[in-house]
């Protein structure tokens, strides 16, 4: 249905035709714009910005393909829909006006319902592509607005308190859940059927865990245990989807992370199958001491990791992560701090070679 407030502009040197197209387009409800000639068209279309521009080619000093040019280029008339209006049904002429960027054409003489559907189409087109930008712009947030967004979503989540070692979740078990840490740190792991453990991933405070399951809406495929006393916000997943729904660029967010997590996994693998026990216990720690690093910047710090969990993550034996920390002690890349190691040197660590 149109409106008052829906405008048209007609450009045309025909005096008939264009009294003739703006009573029709006055009766059905549309505010009507006139220029009966190219330079003044192009004036009008720049201060009153038209909802469409229906514009003749074949006009003098200034032709319909030079009112196009100059209003594509100009920021505020660029996306307005623009028909030709011709007299010429020649295949070459509206193939230069469409290569040109019209987006539709009448042939004259044209009638009331030709005119009252070309008008309707362009106009819900425009609608569709705006609503498109509008989801584009909605999909690109900064990351203050993302951080706002995403504290919002875990004040309103359940606590829980989980004991050192004790399960998050199980292998097998459905998705109820994305996790947030508050306070603590979760470890996620593989279990072999020969009772080994290979852990795949330490998780830190201000970090998610547990959404991979969620978006895919199957069974975890690994276990999760606190490492150490944790507490973790529960974002019920209906939450968790309709937040993805309203902002897309969280969305894109999760995924970017769920896309480093695969690439991680990848990474991992190759490096299990090509790189020597030393050099995977040295990319274990680097790991370790990355998510517990503050700064970015800082080469020394001190972690805390028991020799299960470390050969977990190295994927070796514990009599060989005794060994190596041993050796790197005497390289004096470690050192033993109670229960606790002191890495030296991240940077000598992660360059350690085979």
């Amino acid at each position: 249905m149109t409106t008052q407030q829906t405008a048209v502009l007609i450009i045309e040197d025909n005096d008939d035709i264009r009294e003739g197209t703006r009573e029709i387009l006055e009766l059905t409800g549309y505010r009507v714009y006139t220029a009966s000639e190219g330079k003044t068209g192009v004036d009008m279309a720049i201060k009153h910005r038209p909802d469409v521009i229906l514009c003749d080619i074949m006009m003098p000093e200034l032709d319909g393909y030079g009112v196009l040019y100059m209003l594509s280029r100009h920021r505020d008339t660029a996306a307005i829909p623009f028909i030709f209006l011709t007299a010429k049904a020649e295949r070459a002429d509206m193939r230069k006006a469409m290569e040109m960027g019209a987006d539709d054409y009448l042939t004259k003489p044209f009638d009331e319902v030709e005119l009252l559907n070309a008008i309707d189409t362009r106009l819900k087109k425009r609608k569709q592509l705006d609503g498109v930008e509008r989801g584009r712009r909605s999909a690109h947030l900064s990351d203050e607005e993302q951080e706002v967004l995403l504290k919002e979503l875990v004040q309103h989540a359940r606590v829980k308190s989980y004991r050192k070692k004790q399960t998050v979740y199980e292998e097998g078990d459905n998705p109820l859940y994305v996790y947030y840490i508050r306070k603590g740190k979760v470890r996620r792991f593989l279990n072999y059927p020969d009772g080994r453990e290979l852990s795949t991933d330490i998780h830190v405070p201000d970090s998610f865990f547990g959404y991979g399951a969620v978006l895919l809406q199957q069974p975890y495929t690994d276990n999760a245990e606190a490492l150490e006393d944790t507490e973790l916000a529960l974002v019920e997943k209906e939450n968790f989807f309709e937040l993805l729904y309203r902002k897309p660029g969280i969305a894109n967010k999760f995924i970017a992370w769920l896309s480093g997590n695969i690439r991680g996994k990848q990474t991992q693998l190759l490096a299990f199958a090509y790189d020597s026990v030393r050099k995977r216990v040295a990319n274990a720690l680097v790991h370790v001491a990355e998510k517990t690093l503050d700064s970015a910047v800082s080469d020394e710090c001190v972690i805390r990791i028991s020799r299960d969990d470390l050969a977990s993550l190295a994927g070796t034996a514990n009599e060989t992560i005794s060994r190596m920390l041993s050796d790197f002690k005497d390289e004096r890349l470690i050192a033993k701090e109670g229960n606790a190691i002191r890495i030296l040197s991240i940077h000598r660590l992660r360059n350690i070679k085979q």
